[in-house]
């Protein structure tokens, strides 16, 4: 059965940018395929602002999350695996979602 995540991501996205809130995700960069900037990354995990505003080519597909972003004023290709993704959630208000590390949501 295909995981519930990118769906779950998907609409999260969709509902902070109509919501005019800012989505972020938090990464666990020890997962293989993720690739991100080094420099950025603490304690093993980085926060990624996933808005349209920050990111361009955005691609939530069912496997791998993908964009392009700037850091440090450098365009840099972003790979995240969906099981990376450890929590979708708007920058202003903490409201969203966690993951476990097997991608399904986790209970409240």
């Amino acid at each position: 059965m295909a995981s519930v995540a990118p769906y779950l991501i998907r609409a999260y996205h969709q509902w902070m940018e109509d919501s005019s809130l800012t989505p972020h995700i938090l990464v666990d960069c020890s997962k293989e395929g993720t690739i991100v900037p080094k420099p950025y990354i603490q304690q093993g995990k980085i926060v990624l602002n996933i808005s349209t505003n920050a990111s361009s080519n955005l691609t939530i597909g069912n496997q791998e999350l993908s964009f392009k972003a700037r850091f440090n004023n450098k365009s840099q290709e972003i790979h995240v695996p969906i099981d990376a993704v450890l929590s979708i959630y708007a920058g202003e208000n903490g409201e969203g979602m966690f993951f476990e590390n097997d991608g399904n949501p986790k209970d409240p």
